[in-house]
Parts: structure tokens; sequence; C-alpha cells
């Protein structure tokens, strides 16, 4: 046989191979797991402010930052602006969230008050639909809620719970990287600098000996929900390799059911452990898909308080519950790979 022939001869067997070889299959939602988001977003629907479109708990009335969590939610079953069951819903929940934008500044807290956490969430939520739907009126508030963000980092390198240069926390600093990402990710200019201080800033909150990350670097303890997002925000910001990300994740599977934060830190997690990828990925989803769906309320919701005593509500558990479930279905462009 001549040496054309013998190549044609392995380029077939190595496809025989590779056709015959069995693929790991992708994580996907069950129908129970769909159904039981199918009740959730009913529940959320009924409960958004027909007035003025926004999402709240008793504490947090028309709050910029639930109305994210709750629009996440609706976004990350394939709901858009006036597309599918609730997109009417979902088109005035993000009228909600345009128009909270403060007129001098655009930061995004509406007449009830807010801080960072929530003009961050509210961001990555119009980040969100900016990069499903391409609105141009939404890219306008986008682009000034990213200029906020930017202009009140601290030379720290991070955020704190208002838009000054002053102090940091991982906890806010977080969030706003993850609205910074989605904003790059739509379109929206973001500088290389501010992501690279911030998780300059992320990983001096690093304990090295626990594996989990601190509140502020050289705090007290590491956390469960702060973790999560370190890996998450490491993750999104292309440090796939990163040295601190084995043994977080180690240490992340050893503090699953904390009640500190649980929602918060497992609305984080879903993100990581999806980046993360593999065996870990599936395992953890199996984990968190079965908790979930054995604690899911008759009417839904998500109500229950025995597995976080930090929970603003209901509204926000059941948010976060469908978004973690959604995970597998790729819809949000921030759990995309």
């Amino acid at each position: 046989m001549n040496r054309a022939g013998v190549r044609w001869s392995v380029g077939i067997v190595l496809a025989f191979l590779f056709l015959a070889a069995p693929l790991r299959a992708e994580v996907v939602m069950d129908d129970a797991s769909k159904k039981a988001c199918a009740r959730a977003l009913e529940w959320l629907a009924a409960r958004q402010n027909k007035d003025d479109g926004s999402w709240g708990e008793a504490s947090y009335p028309h709050n910029t930052a639930i109305t994210a969590f709750a629009l996440l939610a609706f976004m990350s079953q394939g709901h858009l602006p006036n597309q599918g069951l609730y997109g009417p819903e979902v088109a005035k929940g993000a009228r909600f969230l345009m128009a909270s934008a403060r007129e001098k500044d655009g930061y995004l807290i509406g007449s009830r008050g807010g801080n960072m956490y929530c003009h961050a969430m509210a961001t990555l939520a119009l980040a969100e639909l900016l990069g499903m739907t391409g609105d141009e009126e939404i890219k306008k508030v986008v682009e000034r809620a990213v200029n906020l963000i930017i202009g009140s980092q601290s030379d720290q390198g991070g955020w704190r719970y208002e838009p000054t240069q002053n102090q940091a926390d991982i906890s806010v600093t977080i969030m706003q990287v993850m609205a910074l990402r989605a904003a790059k990710n739509s379109g929206i200019h973001v500088p290389d600098q501010t992501l690279k201080d911030a998780i300059s800033y992320i990983n001096r909150c690093y304990d090295p000996r626990s594996g989990g990350y601190m509140y502020q670097p050289n705090s007290r303890g590491p956390g469960f929900a702060r973790s999560a997002a370190g890996v998450c925000v490491l993750q999104l910001s292309g440090k796939y390799d990163a040295e601190q990300i084995p043994k977080a994740v180690e240490y992340m599977k050893a503090n699953f059911n904390t009640r500190q934060h649980f929602w918060y830190g497992h609305y984080y997690a879903a993100h990581a452990m999806h980046q993360v990828g593999g065996k870990e990925w599936e395992e953890w989803y199996e984990r968190i898909r079965a908790l979930l769906l054995a604690r899911q309320s008759a009417d839904g919701s998500w109500s229950t308080r025995d597995l976080d005593y930090n929970t603003p509500g209901p509204v926000y558990q059941t948010a976060v519950g469908v978004i973690v479930l959604s995970v597998p279905t790729h819809y949000l462009p921030i759990f995309q790979r």
C-alpha cells in the first residue's frame, strides 16, 4: 500500500474509533426539574407588582435586586420581553429596572433605595437582556450603569456598599465583576485593568489553609457563599487553571449545606461548578437538584427558612431555585461556557 493509502486507512480507523467511543452526556434538566421550574415561574408571575413591574419582599418592596433575580429566573427558562409565556412580565420587569436609574449617574436603586448590591444585580440582569435581545434602549442604561461601577472602584481593586472609592469587600466586589463580565459579553466596553484589579483584590481574600474565601483580606474565617462566588468569578474571568480553584471546590463540597447565605451561595456555586464541568459538575447538579425538588412547596415556591437564616424571603429563594435548576438550559449568556 502506498503512503496515501496508509494515511487514508489510518484516518478511517480513527474516525471509526471516535464514533464508537461513548461520549460523556451533558447534564440536562429532567422532567421533574422542568415541572418544578414551571410551577415556580407561575408563582413568581403572580407576585409581580402590577403597578410598576417590580418584585420584592416584605422588608424589600419594589427592589431592584430582587426584581433582577426574578427576571433572571424567567430568562433562564427562555422567556424574553414579549417572547414566551411570560414575555409580558419580563418586559414590564425590564422597564422597571430601566426606570430605576438615577438621573445624574445611572445608579440602579430606584426611589425605594438600595446599594451597590442592588445596582450590580440590576446591571447584570439588564446586561443579560441586552446580550439576548440587542435592545438599544437597554444598552443606554447598561452603559451608564457600567460607567458608575468602573468609576467607583476603590484603590484596593474592589467595591463596597456605596458608589464611592472607599473600602471594599469580596461580596460586593464579586457582584460588580459579574455585572461587568455580563456587560462586556454583551458588547459594552469594560477596561481590562478594571477587571484585573478586581481579580487581584479577590485573590487577596483567598485563605490557602482552608481553600475558602474571606470577607476581606486577612479577615476572620472563610465562608461557603463567598468561596462559591470567588471560584465563579475566577472562571468567568478566564482563570480556568487558577491554583486556588481545586482546593476551593473541595471547600465548597464540604460546606454544601451551610445555612448562612445558602441561596446566595448556591446561586454562585451553580455558576462555578458548571464552569468546572465534568464529573464535579454532574455530581454537584444532581445533589442540588435532589435537595431543591424535595424542598419545593406545594404552591411552587421555595419558602422554607430552615435552609438559610439570612434569606430575604420566598420571592428571592424561588427565583434562585429556578436559576440554579436551569443552568443546563444555557439560555443565560453568563452560564454559557
